[in-house]
């Protein structure tokens, strides 16, 4: 492949939606006017943007989203004015779901990349992983309309209820609601510290689980 070849093969695709893939692993974002993302996701930019900072790496994401005082997550900037910029996070694969008017998902705190400042968001914590997370589960309620870019280790597997889930795996859901569970007998193992001691179990009918495959410690 001589230079002028890989130039064209690797260059952006231009696109009639505001976010998209420009590769398994980068986000393109048309932004005009602000998109919140995930502070220190940017690898490149062009047009007139900037970034603000929305929450200290002490606060995280539940400092931005709800000015709470405890609780880990991810620290959240604001992108705002008119140009495309490029998101990526340690080597993570991205996926882009688009969420109609009414349409929600729930996504953990460390797998939202990027969201559209249309659509309305609410953090939680779930303090009875506090002894599998550190910080506890802290996740974002995201509703639309609007795009909101997730990122995940490797390719996604969504699931139906009724399922339990490792939560160090569990990247989001929809339409259903986690119970914990503690597995006593892995919980009683020597010399080890197992993440399936903890579950994450969704019941009823509808909804579905998003996870991948590797878990991932926070």
């Amino acid at each position: 492949m001589d230079l002028d070849q890989f130039t064209a093969e690797n260059a952006p695709t231009d696109s009639a939606e505001p976010f998209q893939r420009e590769n398994s692993y980068t986000l393109d974002v048309e932004v005009a006017g602000t998109v919140m993302a995930k502070a220190g996701s940017m690898v490149a930019y062009t047009g007139d943007v900037s970034f603000t900072g929305k929450a200290s790496a002490e606060g995280g994401i539940t400092g931005f989203l709800k000015e709470a005082a405890t609780g880990e997550g991810t620290p959240i900037m604001a992108v705002e004015g008119d140009g495309h910029v490029y998101f990526a996070d340690d080597g993570k694969k991205v996926q882009v779901v688009e969420l109609d008017a009414g349409e929600s998902i729930t996504v953990n705190g460390e797998d939202v990349l990027a969201f559209e400042e249309s659509l309305s968001y609410e953090i939680s914590t779930i303090d009875s992983l506090a002894g599998a997370l550190a910080g506890g589960f802290s996740n974002v309620y995201l509703e639309g309309p609007g795009y909101v870019a997730l990122t995940t280790h490797g390719d996604p597997i969504v699931l139906e209820p009724p399922v339990a889930t490792d939560p160090s795996a569990t990247v989001a859901w929809g339409g259903t609601s986690p119970d914990v569970e503690v597995n006593r007998s892995l919980s009683d193992m020597i010399g080890q510290e197992s993440g399936e001691r903890y579950q994450m179990r969704f019941d009823g009918d509808g909804g579905f689980v998003v996870v991948q495959p590797r878990e991932e410690h926070v």
